[in-house]
Formats: C-alpha cells, structure tokens, sequence
C-alpha cells in the first residue's frame, strides 16, 4: 500500500486545472521497493490494482496493457514481479497519465508508454497484446458525485463501461491471451455473461475475503480469449486477520510483489 508523506510533487498545470489540484503525496508500494506519487485530491490507491498485478500470468518477453492505468501502480508492481515484459498504460485523464509516466520514469522505467486516450476508441491503432488487465470503475452511476472530476472519471461506472471495456480487449488480444479485471462482487455475474459474449472462457473466479467468514468485496476475474474450457472458482485470499492486520499471505503480495497462491499453478 502507499504510504504518505507532506512532500508534494507539482506536474506541469493541464486544461482545466489548478496548481492545487496537481499537488501529489510521495510514498512507496511493495514496503518501500517502489517509489509512488498520487494526487491528493481525487483517486487514492488502494490494495486492487496491486492484487490485480499478483494475478497476470505474464511471462518475460510478452506485452501487456492496462487500461486505466492511474497512475501507474499496477503496471509498476508488475513489471517488478516479471521485469522484462513490454507494458503499456492506458489513461484518460491527462494529468493522471503525466503523474504514471513521471511514477515509471522514477523507478527506471524509462521505456514504458502510457497512452492519454479513450478505450475502447484507441483499440483501432493498438498493436496485439499477450495480456490485458483493469480496474474498471464501478461506483453507480446514480450515486453521489465527486467535487473532483478526475475522481469521479476514475471510480463512476459508465452505462456500458465493464461491456466496451471487455470487448476492446477481445479486439487487442492474441488468441489464448489473458484479460484480468478486479471487479466489486457485485459485478461479477454481468462480467462473466459478457466474457461468454465476448469469446472468452476458461473463467476463473478469485475472490478476496476482507477476514475469515466475512463476504467478499473484491473479486478478480481472469479469463482467456478463444478457449472453452469450464469456469472455476480458486480458494482465494484472506486479506486480515481478527485483530485487522494483513494475514501472512496478503503481506507476501503486497510487500514483495509474489504471484497469488493457487492461480498460477
């Protein structure tokens, strides 16, 4: 998780925006292995996009492309676990995209691109790619709005966001590639009928327990463009223990950037 300190870093100022709002808070991913600037007003990181990073089975030498990117944490958790991936980034929100591409560059990724662009829009001039994956937005769209648009472009769910999101990445990906989404639970059932309408399978259902016996919130879906094979549903992970500390599994993800047990073997 990040951690923040009371050093601001400023980006150049884009349309539309003030220097306030261009304030970022430094702090560190994977207990302290990455470097990591975020705004202070709009979208915080939270534990998805590095859990989402635990679970692409990416191996050197593939591409990868996150749409969504932020400001880059699930693309820089990943490109630690496998380094020599070609990643890129997709990102709406200009200066979003700027904050990803200084993250990258701090931590000596020089040579990762990240697009300001609209997906699915873009997928026309997009190369193939061997892996996918998002953290679409999922608040409802009726629900309270955000004094900070960027906030708002972040977490509020389009009327066919998840759908166009799924079926952009079927038009990008190579036959047999892997699109993972960290999803709320309450979305999994729409996600998987439009894998299914998208030609994917192979579904695979992990879900994240906040402690033993609680339901879960989080659930990351992985499936795999043009195959058949049956849906499953993994054992997941329990991310706290009764007294609200990580359990041994969870600090191994988040701290040393380890895939998630069970998934990948």
């Amino acid at each position: 998780m990040a951690t923040q300190t009371s050093l601001p870093f400023k980006l150049r100022s884009t349309a539309h925006t003030t220097d306030s709002l261009l304030e970022t808070t430094r702090g560190t991913l994977l207990r302290g292995q990455i470097h990591y600037a975020q705004f202070i007003h709009g979208y915080r990181t939270s534990l998805e996009p590095i859990l989402m990073a635990a679970a692409v089975p990416a191996k050197n030498g593939q591409s990868v492309l996150e749409i969504g990117c932020g400001a880059g944490a699930g693309l820089l958790c990943l490109l630690k676990r496998v380094t020599e991936i070609h990643g890129t980034g997709i990102e709406q929100d200009a200066a979003t995209a700027e904050l990803a591409r200084h993250n990258l560059k701090e931590n000596g990724w020089h040579n990762t691109p990240i697009l300001t662009a609209s997906f699915p829009q873009i997928c026309t001039v997009l190369k193939k790619f061997d892996h996918c994956m998002a953290n679409p937005p999922w608040h409802p769209r009726n629900s309270s709005s955000s004094p900070t648009p960027r906030r708002d472009l972040a977490r509020r769910l389009g009327t066919d966001t998840l759908g166009s999101w799924i079926h952009g990445c079927a038009s990008i990906l190579r036959h047999k590639g892997s699109l993972t989404l960290s999803l709320p639970a309450t979305l999994v059932d729409q996600a998987i009928t439009t894998l299914h309408a998208a030609q994917f399978g192979d579904i695979t259902l992990y879900p994240f327990w906040p402690q033993t016996g609680k339901k879960a919130r989080i659930t990351l879906i992985q499936a795999r463009l043009g195959l058949r094979s049956p849906s499953r549903i993994m054992a997941g992970m329990v991310l706290h223990e009764a007294d609200g500390s990580l359990t041994k599994a969870a600090r191994s993800v988040l701290d040393n950037a380890t895939p998630l047990p069970g998934l990948h073997g």
